[in-house]
Parts: C-alpha cells; sequence; structure tokens
C-alpha cells in the first residue's frame, strides 16, 4: 500500500539521499541490519522503548540506502540484491527477538502467532521473487507489504512497553495480515503468468 504512494514521499527520499551520502548505500543497508539486531536485544530483555526507538532506525534506514543509491545516480542491481537479502536478515532477526521476548500467550502460544507472522510476510516476499524470476516482470501490492508491516510492528513495539498484550495483538493482526497480503499475491501472480 506504501509502495503505491511512492511519489507522496518523493520529498522525503530527495531530503535523506543527499543527507546520508556520506557513506555508500551499501553501508546503510548493512547499519539496517545492525539496527536490527540491536531491536532483537531490546526485545529479548523487554526494554520495549527502546526497542521500538531501533526497530524505527532500521525502518528509516529501509529508506536511507535507496535514497542515497538514486541521489548518487549508483543505483543498480548489484545493491537491489544487497539489500533485499539483507532485509530478509533484518527480519528474521527481529522475528528472533519476538521469539524470545516472553510475549503472554492470547488464544494460542505467542510463538505460534509470531511464526504465523513471519511465515506470511516471507511468502508475501516470495511470491513476489518468484513471479519476477518466472516471468520478468514486477508482481508488487497487496495490503501490508514490509513497509506496512515495520511500522505496525513499531506501533505495537512502542505499546508494549505499555503492556505486552498490546504488541500480541499487533502481532496477531500481521499474522492475518501477511497471509491475506501472500494469498493476493498468489492470486495476482496465477492470472498473470
Amino acid at each position: 500500500m506504501l509502495a503505491g504512494k511512492r511519489d507522496k514521499f518523493a520529498f522525503l527520499e530527495k531530503a535523506l539521499g543527499p543527507a546520508f551520502s556520506f557513506l555508500p548505500a551499501n553501508a546503510w543497508t548493512l547499519i539496517a541490519v545492525l539496527f536490527s539486531a540491536g531491536t532483537a536485544y531490546f526485545l529479548a530483555t523487554q526494554q520495549f522503548l527502546y526497542a521500538g526507538a531501533a526497530l524505527s532506525v532500521t525502518g528509516l534506514l529501509d529508506m536511507v540506502d535507496g535514497a542515497v543509491a538514486r541521489a548518487t545516480k549508483k543505483a543498480g542491481p548489484k545493491g537491489a540484491y544487497l539489500d533485499t537479502i539483507a532485509d530478509r536478515y533484518a527480519e528474521g532477526i527481529i522475528i528472533f527477538g519476538l521469539l524470545l521476548s516472553g510475549l503472554p500467550s492470547i488464544a494460542l502460544p505467542a510463538y505460534y502467532w509470531i511464526f504465523i507472522y513471519f511465515f506470511g510476510g516471507s511468502l508475501t516476499t516470495y511470491a513476489k521473487a518468484a513471479f519476477k524470476e518466472k516471468t520478468g516482470k514486477d508482481l508488487g501490492g497487496g495490503l501490508v507489504e514490509r513497509a506496512e508491516r515495520l511500522v505496525l510492528l513499531a506501533i505495537g513495539v512502542f505499546m508494549a512497553a505499555i503492556n505486552p498484550d498490546y504488541l500480541m495483538y499487533i502481532i496477531m493482526l500481521l499474522a492475518v495480515l501477511t497471509n491475506l497480503t501472500a494469498v493476493q499475491r498468489i492470486m495476482a501472480g496465477l492470472k498473470n503468468v
């Protein structure tokens, strides 16, 4: 959804690219992975405000790397590939932190919800990659792409500082929405193959 409104955020990218161009885009990509490790640590130790801040920085840096690449005219397939792989590592590291965070069980054990959320997010990404591999065309869209997942998760992590149940409700919502998004992409892919 947010990816479809990319032009509305163009002003932000134009500001971020030059402001952060003192490091190469790929460096920002790797720094984002380090912040995801910080997020996981703070989740595992239930320091939810710090975890929310680190997760927010991770999300910001996910925008910065592409903005820097475009601002410095160095955008290309190598950096895009590294970014995609780094995003998967970052998500996996954050999920690991969630698994260690001792979140409460609501209807199901917390680790079930976390796994369902991770599985849906992975399938959403894989549906896009598989379509591109098989057809050479892009396939995007859906209810919750990576940006929406990060925003919702950050809200939940900050709210966990008040009550960890709030984070569980967000994870439960993400578990449903990520899988619906995966199904949306799979159906769109089958329709357009």
